[in-house]
């Protein structure tokens, strides 16, 4: 495994101390990645999302209604996260 060193504002220093201190992780480097992890995701979503907008917008229906559009965006989006979360 790689090793980094990082920079961060005293709040921020203490905030992951104190996420060690509860015992949900067992070092600073572990709050880390699971942010890293967590932003990943978060990306993943928002790039699922936005392709599914494309999609829509670029269909040979350009008669969306705003409500239909963002109902066709979401049940995109959840199936997604749900094949996303069986893993």
């Amino acid at each position: 495994m790689a090793t980094m060193n990082v920079s961060l504002p005293d709040a921020m220093k203490e905030w992951v101390e104190q996420q060690v201190e509860t015992g949900r992780y067992a070092n600073s480097s572990d709050v880390v990645r699971d942010l890293v992890r967590k932003e990943q995701e978060r990306a993943r979503q928002q790039a699922d999302f936005d392709r599914v907008v494309a999609e829509a917008l670029d269909s040979p229906r350009h008669s969306y209604t705003k409500d239909e559009l963002l109902d066709l965006v979401m049940k995109r989006a959840e199936a997604a996260i749900a094949k996303r979360e069986k893993r």
